[in-house]
């Protein structure tokens, strides 16, 4: 599902319609006063006895105003291959399981983002400041170690406690101007090698990374217009590297029969024939022998007949959740989209799961036994993950909902050019994305799928965030 990014300056009215949201779906609101104490605490005197790392100038990579700075990274280049070395904000350090700080991130599990403000999962003093690989300060992480060979193959990994200081702050932009202009150099200049050579190989074994673009909300000349922003390539670099710390979670626990992985089920076969058919119909190329990552690889989401194909493919990866295990792997420890098992651990500021997949890896690597609280809130944390996922997925399409809604309310009766994405087989209508403004709704009709039509807008409510179109003859 796209994100929506908006202005720091919008209407009264999308500011109350996001309050709404946030009381209908029932956000948690602010910390309890016991909560904020512990955590002013331990923000004081957090776990330092580590390894001292602060020599290695790592820098974070993350969206323009970014303050919960989970991953820092560096990364060289070796005789034979490459080292990598992705440092993650040690929650651990400050958060014990069992305190006032993780009962209460057992009610939130993730951080919820909306359009403006968030719902997070810590404290902000911790989070935004103590916890936070903010660039000068020296914080304690878990940093990881992962040496590639030439093709970008992993040969070697580690995982420890240790003291790092950023040294930069980057955002997704910058890092990539610096590429597209060939100014790019050191870290930067080998983020981009080793994310083409990760996903290289994410292609070869059949793993899929959508190219899903994000709405954005856009301020012009005293109004408001809805653009398509697609992701940019430095993003799915950056990705690659935490997938690449994920897939050695994973087979370390896995080995150690104990942890907890992000798995996604196989596509059904009937789902998978469905998804040719479509691409038949569509003229999308898909290649014999190829797999459905290798399909859309190269797709233009900005092109109607791809916009249509991917919309209708995301059926493949429905499904995603979490198991736990300690004993027997579980029977089901893959995930399709990254084609190999993977876990959460690399956004423990964000996300509950992480942390104690976290703290199970490093007593693997350090060939202790998992702690006791982390082996007992193991069975209990899919669950949680599952309701909090549901509740921040909820919270995204209700915010595309209420600005879709409030930037048409006035052209009820106009029409646009659109793209049907999806065709409701059983009710009729369908899915069309307009060309401008940048929105994806519901319409009435006997719908072409994948074709350019004309579509007339008959529903526009910011209350009820429904936006409805239907076709013009």
């Amino acid at each position: 599902m796209p994100t929506i990014q908006v202005p720091d300056e919008i209407p009264l009215r999308l500011e109350d319609g996001f309050d709404r949201i946030r009381r209908e779906l029932r956000l948690p609101g602010g910390f309890p006063h016991a909560v904020l104490d512990e955590a002013a605490w331990v923000a004081k005197v957090p776990r330092m006895d580590a390894k001292d790392l602060s020599d290695l100038p790592f820098v974070t990579i993350d969206p323009p105003g970014s303050m919960d700075l989970d991953q820092a990274l560096h990364l060289e280049r070796l005789r034979a291959g490459y080292r990598v070395w992705y440092a993650i904000a040690d929650v651990g350090a400050f958060v014990r399981p069992g305190g006032v700080i993780d009962t209460e991130a057992r009610t939130r599990g993730e951080t919820v983002y909306l359009p403006i403000g968030k719902v997070p999962l810590h404290p902000p003093i911790l989070s935004e400041e103590a916890a936070s690989l903010l660039p000068g300060a020296l914080r304690p992480a878990v940093v990881w170690c992962v040496d590639l060979d030439s093709d970008g193959r992993t040969v070697g990994t580690d995982v420890r406690r240790g003291l790092v200081r950023s040294r930069e702050r980057y955002d997704y932009g910058y890092v990539q101007a610096v590429h597209d202009t060939g100014t790019a150099d050191g870290v930067l200049e080998l983020l981009a090698e080793i994310g083409e050579l990760r996903l290289a190989l994410e292609r070869e074994r059949g793993g899929v990374t959508l190219p899903t673009p994000d709405q954005e909300v856009v301020h012009d000349d005293g109004s408001y217009r809805l653009e398509f922003r697609p992701p940019l390539p430095a993003e799915a670099w950056n990705a690659q590297i935490s997938l690449l710390a994920g897939m050695a979670a994973a087979a370390m626990m896995l080995d150690a029969e104990i942890g907890i992985l992000r798995v996604l089920p196989s596509p059904q076969p009937g789902d998978l024939d469905k998804v040719r058919r479509v691409a038949r119909a569509l003229d999308v190329p898909w290649p014999e022998g190829a797999g459905y990552g290798a399909v859309v690889h190269d797709l233009d989401p900005g092109q109607g007949r791809h916009a249509a194909f991917l919309h209708e493919s995301k059926v493949l990866l429905r499904g995603a959740g979490y198991v736990a295990f300690d004993g027997a792997p579980p029977r089901m420890a893959g995930h399709a989209a990254v084609a190999a098992p993977y876990a959460h651990v690399t956004a423990p500021l964000r996300r509950l799961a992480d942390r104690y997949a976290t703290e199970v890896c490093l007593a693997i690597a350090a060939g202790e036994p998992v702690p006791s609280d982390v082996r007992a809130a193991l069975p209990v944390l899919p669950e949680l993950m599952s309701t909090s996922g549901r509740r921040a997925g909820s919270v995204e399409r209700a915010c595309v909902d209420l600005v879709e809604a409030f930037l048409l309310r006035d052209r009820i009766g106009q029409a646009f050019e659109a793209v049907v994405i999806d065709v409701d087989e059983r009710r009729g209508g369908g899915q069309v994305q307009l060309v401008d403004p940048a929105v994806i709704a519901r319409c009435d009709g006997q719908l072409p799928l994948g074709e350019q039509v004309t579509v007339r807008l008959t529903q526009a409510d910011p209350a009820t965030r429904e936006v409805r179109f239907t076709l013009s003859p």
